[in-house]
């Protein structure tokens, strides 16, 4: 069988995007103590089709180079970033999570076509600056689209039980970030279907979370 992690990527010489100077893609993996990085070739997969998409070059034999070695008698936060040259590699303590996150509702919306929401690069503004105006009191921000569909989170994605059982989250066509931990959870039994905020209101249970701080349960402030 393949190895995922020898996988190649085209490199287009006409990006799909308009890419502004600067720009770099970017994956934030986690390194622990017992058993190393988690999901590596899922994120070194999902890099390579966002530099694909964007024209750069991806060289994975550089990537894993980078990664080798890591150490650490705690938990890491490593983060890769690729820009339209070099790749690089800084890495710092897991930051600490709250057992139970608070999460608003942000008044800014987001368009379900901006393809833009389908990479994880640097061309993040929107999110950083959410982060940077936390309430006191607040772990993080839930973002709609311009059809009131729950997206995802500034740092995160979102993940729903619903009354009956079924454990759903939203569509990509509903405009967010196709991320790492939610991939693993689609394939181990979650649904993809549009979420609204009368959805929240009757789940039994609503998880935020990300491949590095995993899944995180949360109380939604303001729609009960």
């Amino acid at each position: 069988m393949e190895n995922p992690l020898r996988q190649t990527f085209p490199n287009r010489a006409n990006s799909e995007l308009n890419v502004p100077a600067g720009t770099e893609v970017i994956e934030t993996l986690g390194w622990h103590p017992d058993h190393g990085l988690r999901f590596a070739e899922l994120h070194l997969a999902r890099m390579g089709r966002t530099a694909a998409a964007l024209g750069f070059r991806f060289d994975i034999d550089i990537a894993l180079s980078l990664l080798h070695g890591l150490a650490s008698l705690q938990p890491l936060r490593c983060r890769l970033a690729l820009g339209a040259g070099a790749m690089t590699l800084t890495t710092a303590p897991v930051p600490p999570t709250a057992p139970r996150w608070r999460v608003g509702i942000a008044a800014t919306r987001l368009s379900s076509i901006d393809p833009w929401l389908a990479h994880k690069t640097t061309e993040r503004a929107l999110y950083d600056k959410a982060r940077a105006n936390l309430p006191l009191g607040q772990d993080e921000w839930l973002f709609l689209n311009e059809r009131d569909e729950v997206c995802e989170g500034a740092i995160s994605n979102i993940f729903v039980t619903l009354a009956d059982g079924t454990r759903i989250t939203p569509p990509l066509t509903s405009g967010l970030l196709p991320g790492i931990l939610r991939q693993t959870l689609l394939a181990a039994g979650y649904a993809e279907q549009i979420l609204t905020l009368d959805d929240l209101r009757q789940a039994t249970a609503i998880h935020m979370g990300n491949a590095l701080r995993g899944l995180i349960p949360c109380d939604i402030i303001g729609i009960a």
